[in-house]
């Protein structure tokens, strides 16, 4: 059998292994400002029956007018 061919290749470390490459802590700053902007944009956009304006994008996302 093919799982028979497998079975006990490399042993517990190998599979210590595999594991540890999954066992991440995913902590972003960036990332979650982006999914939080991401976020309350699209709130807005769901709870506007019309488009957005640019502008009204522009103060979701806290972005300034150009001078």
């Amino acid at each position: 059998m093919v799982a028979d061919r497998f079975a006990g290749r490399g042993g517990p470390e190998r599979e210590e292994r595999m594991a540890d490459q999954f066992d991440v802590t995913l902590e972003d700053g960036d990332l979650l400002v982006e999914v939080e902007l991401t976020t309350n944009l699209s709130i807005a956009a769901s709870a506007s029956d019309e488009r957005l304006t640019t502008e009204e994008i522009d103060r979701i996302l806290g972005v300034g007018s150009p001078a």
